[in-house]
């Protein structure tokens, strides 16, 4: 193995280049012996590397921060997303960072971000372990042997979970941090195992720079068929983006982050992050076959004499992971690029069970739900969050929204007008009651739905307004019970069901309370005005 010299982009130089010590592009099969050599983790009988990340296994992020500056001070919506972080502190802490770092080994990544050639941005990730760095191997978009001998990173990240913050001193909450630094177009981590953090650090950088040449960055899976018919899930993790992207009987364009420019749409990643509890054959056949050899497993409870994998085990968390590249998906399209998509498809998960499981919205309705962002936090995703939390969440990703979520909604809005999208609503959350009472919407329902929706079989169908939420639910879906389409008709006390709606209903009209400068024609979209 050859060793690297490491510099930042256009700042000073890491000084971490220990010769021999630093190793540049490696291939997944050198890093994964690396990673076994170092007890980094084990291989499982379906060939993947698992590893677990200890107190973390979830972002964190109340220990997010942005160093606050002159260039980004006036452009970032600060406040409890948005943590400015001293520049003087960053500084302190980067060249302790720095000390910790140096004689170590270190693995580097030097790639992409961003599928279309005219956007994207080359990457350099440092890593302080082997195993993190076959992840964005596999996350990143993968330069050619032409375009790595010319790499010149744009934004580098250091990730280093050994390394930890002291509060009291580095102006942290923890021992843990992730903090982007514009200004030095840098993000250091440390003090979490939790893989995730690159992957989302990266996605917010994007979402910072995107904006500012016309392209609108979403959180969101995209997926399309052998016509060019592309559509749009977007929602927060484990409302189904992975799972319903990832359909037999269409092609993948990405799961989870995208553009979507003058062009069309393009995947900022080259890889997926699924999770995979209760993950099985038969419900996820893509899935599921995709991890194998090159693949990593984070927190996926494993049989230490069999290295037999125990999906259903939540014994870690229930934010178990598997990360992949989008080629391991037979069915998918590479590069990552499509045309403008014809469905959008938010995904809630109502921990109410109140939302009806299919509905379609107006284009002011569309705007008013894309603002909300209504689902659940589900169990595992953040620290803390041990059970479905019912939360607002901005155009369905505010943890990784560094300008004002009106930015984001009214490129959204001015898109969907153009290209005369269709914007639907599917609950993949809870039914005939609330969390705890209810039943998870079946997984074959869903896909059943949105297969309906994407293959235009409900173009015929009448819609009819529900008499809280305004959203129009069709009367009639193929392959659905009919009582299944109209959420009230689940509950066994329809009195109840009426109560909890209501509920719900002045939640949404508290939360949208706080977006100032509305026009009415989306304010009066919402439920129970007029």
């Amino acid at each position: 193995m050859g060793g690297v010299v490491v510099t930042a982009c256009g700042v000073k130089s890491l000084d971490i280049t220990s010769g021999e010590r630093v190793y540049r592009n490696l291939n997944v099969s050198r890093l994964v012996e690396i990673a076994l050599a170092r007890r980094e983790g084990m291989l499982t009988n379906n060939g993947a590397l698992c590893v677990q990340t200890g107190k973390y296994t979830g972002r964190s992020p109340d220990d997010k921060f942005i160093v606050d500056g002159p260039v980004v001070h006036d452009k970032i919506d600060w406040g409890p997303v948005n943590r400015p972080f001293p520049s003087e502190k960053f500084n302190q802490l980067y060249n302790r960072l720095m000390d910790y770092l140096k004689g170590k080994e270190l693995f580097v990544f030097d790639g992409f971000v961003g599928a279309h050639s005219g956007y994207r941005m080359a990457l350099r990730v440092i890593n302080e372990l082997a195993w993190q760095n076959i992840f964005v191997h596999q996350l990143f978009i993968r330069p050619t042997k032409e375009e790595l001998s010319a790499h010149k990173p744009e934004f580098t990240v250091i990730a280093a979970p050994g390394f930890q913050a002291v509060p009291e001193t580095d102006g942290t909450r923890s021992e843990a941090f992730v903090i982007v630094n514009f200004e030095q177009r840098l993000i250091i981590i440390g003090g979490t195992h939790y893989a995730g953090e690159i992957k989302k650090s990266v996605f917010s950088v994007f979402n910072y720079l995107l904006p500012g040449m016309d392209i609108l960055p979403m959180h969101c899976s995209a997926n399309t068929d052998q016509y060019g018919n592309n559509a749009l899930f977007f929602g927060l993790s484990g409302t189904g983006k992975t799972t319903l992207s990832s359909d037999t009987t269409r092609l993948l364009i990405g799961d989870d982050e995208h553009g979507w420019c003058a062009d069309g749409v393009f995947n900022f990643e080259a890889g997926c992050y699924a999770k995979c509890i209760h993950l099985t054959e038969k419900n996820e056949p893509q899935i599921w076959n995709a991890i194998r050899f090159g693949a990593v497993l984070e927190n996926v409870v494993v049989d230490p004499e069999t290295r037999v994998v125990d999906f259903d085990s939540d014994t870690l968390t229930e934010n178990t992971r598997a990360a992949y590249p989008v080629n391991f998906i037979p069915a998918s399209v590479f590069p990552g690029i499509g045309g403008h998509p014809r469905a959008i498809i938010f995904l809630t998960a109502d921990a109410f069970g109140v939302l009806p499981p299919l509905a379609k919205l107006t284009p002011g309705q569309a705007m008013y739900y894309f603002l909300s962002g209504y689902t659940s936090k589900l169990a595992g995703t953040e620290r803390g969050v041990n059970e479905p939390w019912p939360t607002f969440s901005a155009c369905f990703g505010a943890p990784f929204l560094p300008r004002h979520p009106l930015v984001y909604a009214e490129m959204l809005g001015e898109r969907i007008a153009r290209h005369k999208s269709q914007v639907y609503l599917v609950n993949t959350g809870w039914s005939g009651g609330p969390y705890g009472v209810g039943q998870r919407m079946n997984l074959a329902l869903t896909r059943a739905i949105v297969n309906a929706v994407l293959n235009g079989d409900l173009n015929d169908v009448e819609f009819k307004p529900h008499a809280i939420f305004k959203i129009l639910m069709p009367e009639y879906c193929p392959g659905i019970p009919e009582k299944v389409l109209n959420p009230q008709k689940t509950w066994q006390d329809p009195a109840a069901y009426v109560q909890a709606a209501e509920d719900l209903a002045g939640r949404f009209k508290e939360n949208f309370a706080k977006f100032n400068g509305i026009s009415r024609e989306i304010a009066c979209t919402g439920p129970g005005t007029t």
